[in-house]
């Protein structure tokens, strides 16, 4: 096993030597993003208690590729239809299809806060399976967080007759494919974010389309909009997260990343009345704290530090 030593330090990037203000720009769209992304998150939870998955995703991901079109038609479709690496990118998108499907079944069923304690481990995942799909050397520090990281996991878990239950395994598979599509996402870096956002979009629309007519329910007119309104909020959580990230450096905007727990908590509380577990709390915080700690080694050691945008990204 290779150790974390300290190498030479990397040639600056763009957002390390931006101003303080940048970097204070940065992080304020990254709050608002992360904030933007609980209410969605929150406003898709109590719209599928009332409509199936599959109807919830094909409005939502129409409403998204409507308002992505404009940015198309200014880039050309050329991009889209040919990537880089279409394989990849296919395998992504299988990815994103089933990890977005995972994550509104789980939420129907458990408290939103438990639901992203289990999702904000997904940067753990990564750093675990970086070693074996990226050839990235993982040193003894980051392996020690890796492993408290799982504990956090299983933590939060608490395992019992009681708590396994198929929403908590729906959980812990959609946080694992959620941290396959941030690994995607690095070997990806070349492909730009509209195209990836494009193809998430058109999977999730095709697998809504072809699952929700066998529970379609028709919409009152402002759940119709509602429902459209999370592609439109989504969107511009996504633009938030990706501008802020062109403003700041990673090592700023990552642990913002993390007050969507925080969120998660509080509307989780008032909209729904779920009182947080202790057990989730403790694990919630292990995890937090292993993955601020992969984060900013990654970026003391000029590794690209994974930063999220949060589920159903």
């Amino acid at each position: 096993m290779t150790t974390d030593t300290a190498q030479p330090a990397p040639a600056p990037s763009p957002a390390a030597t931006t101003p303080a203000s940048a970097s204070g720009a940065g992080l304020a769209l990254m709050l608002l993003g992360i904030l933007l992304f609980a209410l969605n998150d929150t406003l898709g939870k109590v719209l599928v208690t009332q409509y199936s998955v599959g109807q919830v995703l094909l409005l939502r991901s129409i409403a998204g590729l409507i308002v992505l079109s404009p940015v198309l038609l200014r880039q050309g479709w050329r991009p889209i239809f040919r990537p880089a690496q279409p394989g990849l990118n296919a395998l992504r998108v299988v990815f994103t299809t089933i990890e977005v499907f995972l994550f509104y079944m789980a939420v129907k069923q458990l408290p939103l806060a438990d639901v992203m304690t289990y999702w904000l481990a997904a940067p753990i995942y990564v750093a675990a399976l970086s070693p074996l799909l990226l050839g990235e050397r993982v040193g003894w520090r980051r392996w020690t967080a890796i492993v408290i990281g799982f504990g956090g996991v299983l933590v939060a878990l608490e395992p019992s007759a009681a708590t396994m239950t198929s929403a908590a395994l729906i959980s812990v598979i959609g946080s694992f494919l959620f941290g396959l599509i941030l690994l995607t996402g690095r070997m990806l870096r070349g492909t730009p974010d509209t195209v990836l956002v494009f193809w998430h979009l058109a999977g999730s629309a095709v697998a809504g389309a072809i699952v929700a007519p066998f529970g379609w329910v028709q919409p009152s007119p402002l759940d119709f909009a509602l429902l459209g309104l999370l592609g439109v909020v989504a969107m511009v959580a996504h633009l938030c997260v990706n501008r802020a990230l062109k403003l700041a450096d990673a090592a700023v905007t990552a642990p913002a990343q993390y007050t969507l727990l925080v969120w998660a908590i509080i509307f989780g509380w008032l909209v729904f009345g779920d009182v947080p577990r202790p057990a989730m709390l403790v694990g919630s915080a292990i995890i937090v704290a292993s993955g601020l700690f992969i984060t900013l080694r990654e970026r003391q050691l000029g590794k690209a530090a994974t930063v999220m945008n949060p589920p159903p990204a």
